[in-house]
């Protein structure tokens, strides 16, 4: 069993219904993994993505780039999905897109 932190209790949750999750631009620094490489000159990478935002609390977002586009079922979410789970002390920018139709 995986217990939450008291703010992780309050993390917004979207449902899996399309048209409420958010679309963002998420500009973060990532971990490197190196490999028969000088570790002096190793440092996090700058990337960005692009998705929905499936998940929200105070210590990180979950973010999904690939997604069926069935309407979900009543089983839930969708098992092939894709994303990331990023820490919110790593995140540079976070920008989200309301629907405005």
């Amino acid at each position: 069993m995986v217990m939450l932190a008291a703010d992780e209790a309050k993390a917004t949750f979207t449902s899996n219904a399309h048209e409420r999750e958010n679309f963002v631009y998420v500009c973060y620094r990532d971990h490197v993994l190196y490999h028969r490489s000088n570790p002096a000159i190793m440092k996090p990478q700058v990337r960005e993505a692009v998705g929905w935002l499936v998940y929200d609390c105070a210590n990180y977002i979950v973010m999904c780039w690939d997604r069926s586009a069935d309407p979900p079922t009543l089983k839930g979410g969708d098992p092939k999905a894709s994303g990331l789970v990023i820490i919110r002390t790593d995140i540079l920018e976070l920008r989200e897109f309301r629907e405005t139709c």
